[in-house]
């Protein structure tokens, strides 16, 4: 199940977090990023336990966002003990994503 990420959970949910965690940044007007929904929801579901998987409307929080450079969306950032360990710009497969989850899992 995907969490709803806001700038009043954002660090208790990702950067506190005991799992890794991965973090969607997107907006609801983002063709790229409304493309990607069904994979980021494909991934919460086959990582559930393993992997928290957070969602942050860009527009919604734009101070997490530019906490974190993010410069255009869909942008996926693998966060693990609180900082950023991987992160992925664009829509991708789902394979290229589990990949880069699987190195950090």
């Amino acid at each position: 199940m995907e969490i709803t990420l806001t700038e009043q959970n954002f660090d208790q949910e990702i950067i506190q977090s005991d799992l890794p965690a991965l973090v969607d940044f997107w907006a609801p007007w983002c063709g790229p990023c409304r493309m990607m929904g069904p994979v980021i929801e494909a991934i919460a579901e086959k990582y559930q336990g393993k992997l928290k998987v957070g969602k942050l409307n860009v527009d919604e929080a734009p101070g997490i966002a530019s906490r974190y450079g993010i410069m255009s969306i869909p942008t996926i950032s693998i966060f693990k003990n609180g900082d950023v360990i991987d992160t992925v710009v664009g829509a991708v497969p789902q394979q290229e994503i589990e990949n880069r989850i699987n190195n950090v899992l």
